[in-house]
């Protein structure tokens, strides 16, 4: 025997009770009629009730069904259900006027229409919504369940699509207690049943009456301080934030519980995402064969997915770490199929491969991103840093001279302004071969730098290596409790890059006004917060002393080489200074040789030579 699904038991059961129900909601307005005295009801309309509810009954179970009423998940019914429930009501109850004024059936009391529909409409809406109702106070007033409690800040558009998400999403234990919004208009008022109960200083009182679980923060619109500011509040509350990234979201209608990611890190620096001119970056790029050494690292990797999408004839990526490169390659041929994309392995090191490469493509463009880049690595193999950092720049800076490459882009550090570690002095002799390449007037190519601090999320940076030390369960090492850094995230860094190489003249150093520097510390302290935990508390932190060759603070431009302003507000271009050219290649080429030697002692004498300002910490 065929065994009956629940919904269609329920439907089964609603269907009785709508038949019973529209019966006794007529009948009681005739009751209601005659002053509830059934002896009064004179037999000629109670006869008439009888003819007509049989009619009445059939065609409202009818439409109820061809309105799907009865396929309806009622736990998440909306303004919808209910606009259609009206609609039925009153069909039905304008058939019955009809067929009572066309003579069909006796007439009956004009009060008996009205109250009989509105008495069908309670009944109705009663049983259906019901069941949310008793969910919903449950919700508010329940705090010992096994599904989450969120607060949910932001009261505009988008926080009303994830609220009416979050309340459809059956698969999803999530219940949405309180609102936040410092709209004033809107305290005191309920969106879909859930209050607005204050604004943002009304946070941390919400959390502990309400028994908050997450927080859900939708504000898209609101400016990358007023951000902040909400997250630094929150990050204390031991909530789990979870966050609606970006506008474009709110716009294509991608609002919803899945669209949220966690709160990270760059999100509480409060600063606004830098703005380039991306008509000018296509028109630089487009149709072009350029060249990413390093390609497949967080930098590189990350020039290439945005090079990628702005047309260029051919893409080259370059990098000795095959695994890095494979990765980026998929995802550049997954995403963009059509890429003209090539991608090779090698070492920047390595001449004659620089060599063959620039004789067979002939890059117009060279993003040079290839480098070592760890500070304590690298001050204790100073001669690997010379060697791929310095020998590795200038041979393919030259090898860009010999085959006419138009622009040369090199990536450097803001360690390397006066700089007390040999990976920070090893990228301020890169960018004095490129200032030195950039003086002859015989050059085809344009050299410039492009200076930034410490990128968020790259491979082997701070906040990757606090996260895992969280993950064990700490402790997390700070170096020094005084510590401070320059910020910025990836996607900032390679659009600095990018617009860079739009500005180009030759020998210039660009510099991305990073905001405010960071301290180490804090920002340690409110990435145990954003994981729900509390700092000395859950998670040790233990300060380890300065490691070799670090500083307290990074600068982003030495005073001799003064600053200027660009077009974009937020990038800062330093004017080349004089070299003694002859001089400078000299040393260069004896320094290299003393790297091959492998003499670490000497190696930062020659280091000392050829940067006066490098003071080894």
């Amino acid at each position: 025997m065929k065994k009956f699904q629940s919904w269609q038991v329920t439907a089964l059961l609603l269907i009785i009770y709508d038949v019973l129900t529209v019966g006794m909601a007529h009948f009681m307005a005739l009751w209601l009629r005659f002053d509830l005295r059934y002896s009064l009801i004179p037999n000629v309309y109670l006869h008439n009730l009888w003819n007509l509810m049989p009619v009445i009954a059939a065609l409202s179970v009818v439409l109820l069904w061809h309105s799907r009423l009865y396929q309806s998940i009622w736990r998440f019914a909306s303004f919808t259900e209910l606009i259609r429930v009206l609609g039925v009501a009153f069909i039905v109850e304008l058939t019955q006027v009809v067929l009572i004024f066309t003579g069909v059936y006796r007439r009956m009391p004009i009060s008996y229409y009205l109250i009989g529909l509105v008495l069908t409409i309670a009944f109705w809406i009663a049983v259906r919504f019901m069941y949310r109702f008793v969910l919903l106070m449950r919700e508010i007033h329940g705090k010992n369940h096994d599904g989450v409690n969120v607060m949910l800040i932001g009261a505009g558009q988008a926080g009303q699509m994830l609220l009416h998400d979050s309340q459809r999403n059956k698969w999803q234990d999530v219940r949405v207690l309180c609102i936040i919004d410092d709209d004033k208009n809107k305290h005191g008022r309920f969106i879909d049943g859930v209050p607005v109960i204050g604004g943002r200083d009304d946070i941390m009182a919400a959390v502990a009456k309400y028994g908050i679980d997450e927080i859900y923060i939708a504000v898209p619109t609101a400016s990358a301080k007023e951000k902040r500011d909400i997250l630094n509040i929150c990050k204390d509350t031991g909530c789990v934030l979870r966050n609606l990234p970006s506008f474009r979201q709110l716009v294509n209608g991608e609002v919803s519980i899945n669209s949220l990611r966690d709160v990270a890190i760059e999100d509480l620096l409060g600063r606004e995402q830098i703005k380039v001119d991306m008509q000018e970056i296509f028109n630089n790029i487009s149709g072009k064969v350029i060249l990413v050494t390093g390609g497949g690292g967080s930098i590189g990797s990350e020039l290439c997915r945005q090079i990628a999408t702005h047309s260029p004839k051919q893409l080259i990526i370059f990098d000795i770490y095959e695994n890095n490169a494979f990765e980026i390659e998929q995802e550049l041929r997954r995403k963009l199929p059509n890429l003209n994309l090539v991608v090779l392995i090698g070492s920047v090191r390595d001449e004659g491969r620089l060599e063959a490469i620039f004789a067979q493509y002939k890059p117009e463009i060279v993003y040079h991103a290839a480098a070592h880049k760890h500070v304590p690595l690298m001050e204790y193999s100073p001669c690997e840093a010379i060697k791929n950092n310095v020998l590795g720049t200038y041979q393919t800076a030259m090898a860009a001279v010999h085959y006419g490459t138009k622009r040369f882009v090199l990536i450097s550090t803001d360690k390397a302004v006066n700089p007390t570690n040999v990976m920070g002095a090893s990228k301020r002799i890169c960018e004095l071969i490129i200032q030195t390449l950039a003086k002859n007037p015989q050059t085809p190519t344009e050299f410039v730098a492009v200076r930034f601090g410490n990128v968020l999320g790259s491979n082997g940076s701070v906040v990757p290596f606090f996260k895992k030390q969280i993950a064990e369960g700490g402790p997390v090492t700070v170096t020094h409790p005084d510590i401070v850094r320059y910020f910025m995230t990836i996607p900032e860094a390679v659009s600095l890059v990018l617009q860079a190489g739009c500005y180009a003249q030759g020998g210039e150093i660009f510099v991305l006004d990073m905001g405010e520097p960071v301290k180490i510390d804090t920002l340690a302290r409110n990435l145990i917060k954003l994981m729900g935990l509390k700092p000395d508390e859950d998670i040790k932190i233990v300060y380890t002393g300065l490691r070799p060759g670090e500083k307290l603070y990074e600068e982003k431009l030495m005073a001799a080489e003064g600053l200027q302003k660009t077009a974009n507000d937020l990038i800062y271009v330093g004017e080349p200074l004089q070299i003694n050219t002859d001089e400078f290649l000299q040393k260069l080429d004896e320094i290299v040789k003393i790297a091959y030697m492998e003499d670490n002692d000497v190696i930062k004498e020659k280091v000392k030579e050829i940067v006066p300002e490098y003071h080894a910490g």
